[in-house]
């Protein structure tokens, strides 16, 4: 018994002197990818972690604190080459801080979360460096600074996005394994889309719904147009026949078939009896029948092709925070995308019918993960395709004009 008493006091000695690192979250890796808009830095973590964040400028640099964490890779094998990122250190700061420095060229806009482990991976800190706004630029430009005085409104209008939670009210949607409702994860989403939109310059946003009732299909097109909204997205987490399908989709407007069974699935399970005929949307009773019809085909047309550009960006930023259903932009006769002039999505964020999709939809973290993604996908098409008038085109110009 004596014996037994004293191994486990060593034992706990023995604890209580291990370094942090032994119990720390591990760093394991780091990865890079790179787009026109964006440098993405993802740190392979073997736990959470708490993280913190800040920049300093002269010289420009971007630090991350992580609490409890040890780095057990290193950064000399990232191709940092003509990036935002001069170099990378690393070293202890104060007790169990593991501080990163990224040295960088110029300044830049940071956002950060954190994935869970899904699909074979682990868990990952993702941070993503966008381009400084040219506000900010400006805001070091004494001679822009008299063109454009801080604080003074801006000369152009917003972009209005129009966010469309679907279901709601009397129609709880796609219902998970564990009675997880698809109007209560759509509406979470879509109220964090909204978010990041009102805090970004140029950008307006209108809700469909921000709460839990039944808005018409037709209604929510209604209103769309009501606002002159330059994008309409509808934000769904439908149920496949397949209990096995899981993954985020995006859906445009077809004007012919659906471009796969699961489309035209989703498409009648969506539209129920609550069908839209797109001639009702544009004002076309003064004009001849065949004129009206060719002025419709060509707007529906004109449309389409914004949509699928629109989807193609959306589907793109989600790659990179969840698993694809399908890796192009699906089409189908979604009711609630027959809007004439108005590039509309639908997005299927996952499936409420696969348990494991299911249980990640239903998390805050991953639902702010799916809403920044559709931010940054819908944000990088209007830095394409910035509406006339908009504040954004007027941003572009005045850029182009000081080069």
């Amino acid at each position: 018994m004596h014996r037994r008493q004293l191994l486990k006091l060593l034992l706990a000695s023995a604890a209580l002197v291990l370094p942090f690192g032994a119990s720390a979250t591990q760093i394991r890796n780091a990865r890079l990818w790179r787009s026109d808009d964006k440098l993405r830095l993802v740190l392979d973590l073997s736990g959470p972690v708490q993280y913190k964040t800040f920049s300093l400028s002269a010289p420009e640099r971007l630090i991350i604190d992580l609490s409890g964490a040890q780095l057990s890779g290193d950064f000399s094998q990232l191709a940092l080459t003509n990036t935002v990122i001069r170099s990378i250190r690393s070293g202890h700061f104060g007790q169990g801080i593991t501080r990163i420095v990224l040295d960088l060229t110029g300044p830049v806009r940071l956002n950060s979360f954190q994935l869970p482990p899904q699909d074979g991976q682990g868990h990952r800190l993702v941070l993503d460096l966008l381009s400084a706004a040219p506000a900010q630029i400006a805001a070091a430009a004494p001679f822009v600074q008299r063109e454009t005085p801080l604080g003074k409104a801006h000369p152009k209008r917003d972009i209005i996005v129009v966010v469309d939670p679907g279901h709601g009210g009397k129609d709880p949607g796609a219902i998970g394994a564990k009675g997880e409702r698809e109007k209560d994860v759509v509406l979470s989403i879509a109220q964090l889309l909204a978010k990041r939109l009102k805090r970004e310059k140029g950008f307006d946003v209108k809700l469909v719904r921000n709460d839990d009732f039944f808005v018409p299909l037709r209604k929510r097109v209604e209103i769309a147009r009501t606002h002159k909204a330059d994008m309409f997205i509808s934000v769904h987490a439908d149920a496949a026949p397949r209990l096995t399908a899981s993954g985020a989709s995006v859906y445009a407007l077809s004007e012919g078939g659906a471009t796969s069974a699961t489309a035209r699935f989703m498409a009648q399970r969506e539209n129920g009896a609550d069908l839209l005929g797109a001639t009702s949307l544009l004002n076309l009773k003064d004009k001849d029948p065949m004129l009206a019809g060719v002025i419709l085909d060509m707007s529906m047309s004109a449309t389409i092709a914004a949509s699928l550009q629109l989807g193609n960006s959306v589907l793109g930023s989600l790659a990179g925070i969840t698993t694809l259903h399908q890796k192009r932009v699906e089409q189908a006769g979604f009711a609630v995308l027959k809007s004439p002039d108005v590039p509309s999505i639908l997005v299927e964020t996952g499936f409420m019918s696969n348990a494991r999709d299911s249980r990640r939809l239903v998390t805050a973290r991953h639902q702010k993960a799916v809403a920044d993604g559709l931010f940054e996908g819908l944000q990088r098409y209007f830095q394409k395709n910035p509406p006339v008038n908009s504040y954004m085109a007027w941003q572009q110009s005045q850029q182009k004009s000081q080069v």
